[in-house]
């Protein structure tokens, strides 16, 4: 990934209404913690590495026992992980990995907060077609918060998903 790429992944996440910060791996648990202060509980994808929950304030819930309803209550936040994102169009790309979860934690909680590594990161969506690591997991395409307009164009977040999205982005290593 070429510095370019992470650039207009942050410019068009951002074109979103996304929240876009940078950081470095040891700035990594600092920033998730402020990012994840505000949140009554917040749910963790199996996977989810030590380093990223080290100094989370709001109590940890296990997202792979969670029903709809309970990821549906308020203040509820989730810390993911994602595949791959998408340059072109500011888009995270989750297959259910280990760090991802399962799809209803994306779609449900009303803060999602997803950590790129920059190597996630490709240039457009016929190179994330060939990146895919496993082509038959079935995905889920995010670029922003939840969002929906009527007809005349008035935009309402959160009607269908999380009202908030944060994307961490990481350096090359």
């Amino acid at each position: 990934m070429t510095p370019e790429l992470g650039a207009l992944f942050a410019a068009r996440a951002g074109d979103y209404r996304a929240g876009v910060h940078r950081c470095t791996p040891t700035e990594l648990p600092d920033l998730l913690a402020t990012l994840l202060a505000g949140a009554t509980a917040v749910v963790l994808p199996p996977a989810t590495p030590a380093q990223w929950t080290a100094r989370l304030g709001p109590p940890t819930l296990p997202g792979d026992l969670l029903t709809a309803t309970e990821l549906d209550a308020p203040g509820l936040a989730v810390l993911t992980g994602c595949a791959l994102a998408v340059a072109e169009t500011g888009t995270l790309v989750l297959d259910g990995g280990p760090a991802q979860g399962r799809r209803l934690l994306t779609l449900v909680p009303d803060h999602h907060v997803c950590v790129v590594r920059a190597a996630q990161i490709v240039a457009d969506v016929p190179d994330l077609v060939g990146a895919l690591p496993d082509p038959t997991r079935p995905i889920t395409m995010i670029s922003g918060p939840s969002a929906t307009s009527d007809i005349e164009l008035s935009r309402v977040e959160g009607v269908h998903g999380p009202r908030r999205l944060d994307i961490v982005c990481l350096p090359p290593e």
